[in-house]
């Protein structure tokens, strides 16, 4: 059974840091493209950051703030988010995507607000 369990997320000041992790089970996680995406209240579902083997890419709203990164002995995906502002305010997913294989977790809460 495939699972992606996402925690970290919390309330935290603007220009606050958190860490987000992703934990996998139920598929070969070094074989897989993993992402964060964000989705915000009543806005569309959007890319924050991906990692493939080694090479990464982020959204242009959270260059040079954000970074993820990966353990492939942990089958855990983390993103490090720092500067955080009150437009990062979203629930953030963790996606696991190979070809036609792709599974998402249930996401977790990112508060930024004094």
């Amino acid at each position: 059974q495939v699972q992606l369990v996402e925690s970290g997320g919390g309330l935290v000041q603007p220009g606050g840091s958190l860490r987000l992790s992703c934990t996998t089970s139920g598929f070969t996680f070094s074989n897989y493209a993993m992402k964060w995406y964000r989705q915000a209240p009543g806005k569309q579902r959007e890319l924050v950051a991906a990692i493939f083997v080694v090479s990464t890419i982020y959204g242009d709203s959270v260059k040079g703030r954000f970074t993820i990164s990966r353990d492939n002995a942990k089958n855990t995906v983390y993103l490090q988010m720092n500067s955080l502002k009150p437009e990062d305010t979203a629930v953030y997913y963790c996606n696991a995507r190979r070809d036609s294989y792709e599974y998402w977790g249930q996401g977790t809460q990112v508060t930024v607000s004094s």
